[in-house]
């Protein structure tokens, strides 16, 4: 299956995920997937915006004030 847009990835890598499973249920798996997905999404969000968190804050939709603290969540910043 080629993989060329973000859905088809994510839709990929949970069916990889389940598979592993082997029938195992999972758990929490919400939370396991934000958390997954947010680090990498800030370190490019920012990168991109050259660190500059009030544009990174407005791409991602957040307030400046959420996103530093989802920053310091993940280590991201002091």
């Amino acid at each position: 299956m080629k993989k060329n847009n973000l859905h088809d990835c994510v839709r990929s890598s949970l069916e990889g995920y389940f598979q592993d499973l082997d029938g195992t249920e999972p758990a929490h798996l919400y939370d396991m997937l934000v958390k997954a997905v947010e680090r990498p999404l800030l370190e490019v969000v920012m990168e991109q915006a050259q660190h500059n968190q009030s544009r990174a804050a407005q791409w991602l939709g957040l307030n400046r004030n959420t996103l530093r603290k989802k920053l310091v969540e993940h280590g991201l910043i002091d």
